[in-house]
């Protein structure tokens, strides 16, 4: 507790902090230079000129717009279904006791252990049978599955910050159970369901292998699959083209988490709903 140890102490963790912070900062510094950089390299450097031709490649159809699109597609789906079922899952684990509630929760983290690469071949079999190879709605219910073990734990985490005397208002009220938690329940828990779905959307939104195993068609890969045509043979890489690529790839995730922030409000969804 002397004073010279603390501020020893304080130094090296600053300094260690400082190194973390530099070492996340040196790729998004290189992605700005490199992506109005016309002959980028692996190294950062300031580019002899600044032009926006890397944008004007990578902003067509085929490279950009159908690919981030796709990824839309894929994510907003899987997220929507998983948040859903999610909620419904949650809501008896949360408000009722029953004896299969804790067997169900170590299923349910179970679950969350299972890496996808080894649930992939039997997947692959499994959608060949049910001809769903090359399916967008195949492959948006399978990663909504492979998102629902950690959703379903935060929902009702967040669920369970919700007063039950609320409800037992409703229900002297004559509100059915559904109808308490699709009015009472889930509007109080807004910011919680936020978090749930921009977590389950960046999960889908960086997916590359399920949908490179699952989708075929070139109209229909996602974005995260679709950076592979910036390497070129024998190791050529458009490092220009990529760095501007990653650049638009990473403003829709961006853009919805400022959006939710915004809009759905804080922490301070309860306030005033239980009066002392």
């Amino acid at each position: 507790m002397t004073s010279p140890s603390r501020r020893s102490l304080r130094t090296v963790s600053n300094g260690v902090l400082l190194l973390v912070g530099i070492a996340f900062a040196l790729p998004l510094v290189w992605l700005v230079l490199a992506s109005v950089d016309e002959r980028a390299t692996l190294s950062i450097k300031l580019p002899g000129a600044v032009s926006l031709q890397n944008f004007v490649d990578v902003m067509t159809p085929e490279k950009a717009f159908v690919p981030l699109l796709n990824s839309l597609v894929l994510s907003g789906g899987c997220a929507l279904i998983t948040v859903v079922v999610a909620v419904l899952a949650a809501y008896p684990l949360s408000r009722y006791r029953m004896r299969i509630n804790k067997p169900f929760l170590y299923g349910v983290l179970f679950g969350t252990c299972l890496p996808i690469t080894a649930m992939m071949v039997p997947v692959y079999s499994l959608f060949v049978a049910f001809n769903l190879i090359d399916s967008m709605g195949g492959t948006i219910l399978f990663l909504a599955a492979t998102s629902l073990p950690m959703a379903i734990y935060m929902t009702k985490s967040f669920m369970d910050s919700v007063p039950v005397s609320l409800e037992e208002a409703a229900w002297m009220d004559g509100a059915s159970m559904m109808t308490t938690l699709m009015r009472v329940v889930v509007p109080l828990m807004r910011p919680g369901l936020a978090v749930v779905f921009i977590f389950v959307f960046i999960g889908a939104w960086g997916n590359f292998f399920v949908p490179f195993v699952l989708l075929l068609s070139p109209d229909k890969l996602p974005a995260a699959v679709s950076i592979f045509a910036f390497f070129g043979q024998y190791g050529t890489v458009a490092y220009g083209q990529l760095a501007a690529f990653s650049l638009l790839y990473s403003v829709p995730v961006i853009t919805l988490y400022v959006f939710i922030s915004r809009v759905l409000g804080g922490s301070s969804a309860l306030a005033g709903a239980v009066k002392g």
